[in-house]
């Protein structure tokens, strides 16, 4: 059993967290930290909202925290302990930070345990009958859950149109911000988990 803390504001993390716990089973326990303090735009002084950061016995940390400064101390307390992070869409880079450019972006790491197994960058296992996907299996997806939901709309498409329409269908379900742009990857969050699922199921298809 991995012990994970989430950290996040007002929500941020919800529908994560949701999915996480429905698709976990026993496997993964979530204890959520909640900040819901209205914020300055600068926190000189993080340490009364992040007290529970450096007393905390975890796994795992995830890191849904909106503002940089108590994201970055969160990574920074982390880091110091020994105590793998996932901070998507951040660009911190510390020892034992993992900071993939959407959720579904993180790559297996064995330092992540049993979460990184089942969350993360996509893989699927596809069945195809007469040109058409009959059956999709997830082995590993989107922690907001898109993966699964997208998934369930393709059955039944054209092979040739399946690839595509996963990337679309998990652009319509995924929760990262649409307005970011990250100029490394050339793309907005939303549109790299579309790409990122669309290349899985592409892939699982050549090999059906």
């Amino acid at each position: 059993m991995q012990v994970i803390k989430v950290f996040q504001q007002n929500n941020s993390g919800a529908r994560k967290i949701a999915a996480v716990r429905e698709r976990a089973g026993d496997d993964l326990v979530l204890d959520v930290i909640n900040i819901d303090d209205a914020l300055p735009m600068v926190l000189d002084d993080t340490e009364e909202y992040l007290k529970e950061a450096w007393e905390m016995e975890a796994d795992l940390v995830l890191d849904y925290l909106k503002h940089p400064d108590l994201s970055y101390d969160l990574c920074r307390i982390c880091s110091e302990r020994g105590i793998p992070v996932v901070s998507p869409t951040k660009k911190w880079r510390r020892p034992h930070v993992f900071t993939p450019p959407t959720c579904c972006g993180l790559p297996r790491n064995d330092e992540l345990g049993a979460y990184a197994c089942s969350f993360g960058a996509p893989e699927v296992e596809a069945a195809v009958e007469d040109g058409v996907v009959k059956e999709i299996r997830v082995i590993r997806g989107a922690p907001c859950g898109a993966t699964w939901e997208a998934a369930q709309d393709v059955l039944g498409k054209p092979v040739e149109e399946a690839g595509v329409a996963i990337g679309l269908k998990v652009q319509f379900y995924c929760v990262a911000d649409p307005a970011g742009w990250d100029p490394i990857y050339g793309k907005s969050p939303v549109h790299f988990a579309g790409h990122v699922h669309q290349a899985a199921l592409e892939k699982a298809l050549r090999k059906s």
